[in-house]
């Protein structure tokens, strides 16, 4: 009826080109890569912190040389993985989520020549747990719980891997849940 349309081809229909200056291309090409990257980095670092990063976990646990304990005797402390325990309260409900770190006796110039042993950390582990598992919240939680249960898993820890020749027991996460 009376609309027009334009037909490819027709030299009567203008084009208009758009005409963008390539500087202001680039500004906004660099800011983008500098906002990828900084986010990228960003992630890695709160991932490196939290000790999410798949290369972290392969490693094995941490052993650090660094204090003395009431006998002066040099400690290696060996840090094992944070545990979550399923107590043995009635109710089936309370857990314990708990870090620990070994004080071992160090001999620093056998220490140096010795092979780690494979499976140590599991049978340390396994020891830990053992204990834990027949705990009740309320024993954690009373005044004297964590001193009684540093007792208990030094002792437990000594008797399972004897060559540990552990002298303290130290909790670096502790949070009883019911």
């Amino acid at each position: 009826m009376g609309s027009s349309a334009v037909v490819p081809g027709n030299s009567s229909a203008t084009s208009a080109s758009v005409k963008v200056p390539i500087g202001s291309m680039l500004i906004v090409g660099v800011i983008t890569a500098l906002l990828a990257i900084g986010g990228c980095a960003g992630v890695l670092l709160y991932l490196a912190k939290k000790g999410k990063l798949g290369a972290a976990s392969a490693t094995p646990a941490p052993v650090v040389v660094n204090e003395l304990h009431d006998d002066a005797t040099p400690l290696q402390n060996v840090m094992l993985e944070t545990m979550l325990v399923n107590l043995a309260d009635a109710d089936g409900h309370s857990y314990l989520r708990i870090g620990v770190v070994l004080g071992e006796e160090a001999d620093l110039k056998a220490k140096k020549e010795e092979k780690p042993v494979p499976g140590a950390d599991a049978a340390l582990r396994d020891a830990v747990l053992g204990v834990l598992g027949k705990k009740q919240s309320a024993q954690l939680l009373a005044d004297a719980g964590k001193e009684d249960l540093k007792k208990e898993l030094k002792i437990a820890v000594n008797e399972a891997v004897p060559s540990a020749h552990v002298r303290a027991v130290y909790f670096t996460d502790y949070l009883v849940q019911r």
